[in-house]
């Protein structure tokens, strides 16, 4: 097509002599397809048809999509509408629920089970080859390179004893996230229905986390720490092994949490410390005018008592639960309840709170 021709140039008084390459065109070398892909092979790479089957071993025709990268244990239970991209694992114990998607590069791996529609992103690791279990119930999502249901890091945890993780349905888990199984047979780390964990959180072994709780990008929960419902966290928090985070309270940016957050209430800090109530979050969550004031009055009552020789914090719940308007309000009474709760000889106490006086 182009034909190759020396040329001399002359410029100044200087002779230069140009060969040109024998193709004037860069050449791009095609590169054979592998020879174990067959023409029907590289068919299935845009659709396939594999034989599921169920609990008790019965065969279901399904539409379910496996790339021919994959590797899926032919014991594996895959369900219906499953989607199972190129270099994905699945083992031998594990149940795919119908209409699963798994991102490339995502991997199932264990006695694992996961619900329904869940889908693992690219890079997802759910489960681990040890002795229990990990389950996961419908409409989760599991981000890119997050590492869910695998040992705890905790040293007393010993080698082949069971260890279990459960999570509800219709949570959101972003990227680079971590969530670890129980450490002990005879406990499970627990995550609720509806909850949004943020990228890089960590959440270690033997925790309990309720429902409808927001953890923002770097939230990192110890083991043992269990978080109720609607709570929220700022970024760049840490919370000390065995505290409680309290029903709609919230955890300020870059706090380190080392006791109790009571419900409704919002702590913040170095070393948290209360801060009043989440008012804002209470309205967001419906709670009517009356129940934040009752639980304003409450509050001063318990954390800024005006008398010059205040009495002490229990006398003053005592006070607080004799009153004959306030413990009539079940948002009071329930505040009052975790605050009792936080001084059981088996917990840690509330986070510190200033002192106020009258003057």
């Amino acid at each position: 097509m182009f034909e190759a021709r020396h040329r001399t140039i002359s410029h100044s008084g200087v002779s230069l002599h140009f060969q040109p390459p024998m193709n004037s065109l860069l050449r791009i070398r095609r590169w054979p397809f592998p020879s174990a892909l067959t023409s029907a092979s590289r068919r299935r790479l845009s659709s396939s048809t594999v034989t599921c089957r169920t609990e008790d071993g019965a065969p279901v025709e399904s539409p379910s999509f496996v790339h021919p990268w994959a590797v899926v244990h032919p014991n594996a239970l895959i369900g219906e509408g499953v989607s199972i991209g190129p270099f994905c694992t699945v083992g031998s114990s594990a149940k795919l629920g119908n209409g699963c998607q798994l991102h490339p590069g995502s991997h199932v791996f264990g006695d694992t089970v996961i619900g329904k529609r869940c889908v693992l992103m690219a890079g997802a690791v759910v489960g681990e080859d040890l002795p229990g279990r990990t389950v996961l119930g419908a409409n989760n999502t599991v981000g890119h390179h997050s590492v869910i249901g695998v040992k705890c890091q905790d040293m007393k945890y010993k080698s082949g004893e069971e260890c279990f993780l459960e999570i509800g349905d219709n949570n959101e888990i972003r990227e680079h996230t971590s969530i670890h199984r129980s450490s002990k047979s005879d406990n499970q780390t627990v995550i609720g229905h509806n909850n949004l964990i943020m990228g890089s959180c960590h959440i270690a072994h033997d925790c309990n986390i309720g429902n409808h709780n927001i953890f923002a990008n770097n939230t990192l929960l110890a083991g043992h720490v269990v978080v109720e419902d609607y709570a929220h966290t700022a970024g760049a928090i840490v919370v000390h092994q065995f505290c409680h985070i309290g029903s709609f309270s919230f955890v300020g940016g870059g706090s380190v949490v080392s006791q109790d957050v009571p419900k409704y209430t919002m702590v913040a800090g170095e070393r948290a410390e209360l801060r009043g109530l989440n008012l804002e979050g209470l309205r967001r969550r419906g709670f009517s005018v009356t129940e934040i004031k009752s639980l304003k009055a409450a509050y001063r009552k318990l954390f800024m008592p005006v008398a010059a020789n205040a009495m002490g914090f229990e006398e003053r719940l005592a006070i607080l639960d004799r009153d004959e308007e306030l413990s009539k309000v079940p948002a009071v009474h329930s505040m009052v309840q975790s605050l009792r709760d936080s001084f059981l000889e088996t917990r840690r106490g509330i986070c510190k709170f200033r002192q106020w006086s009258g003057s």
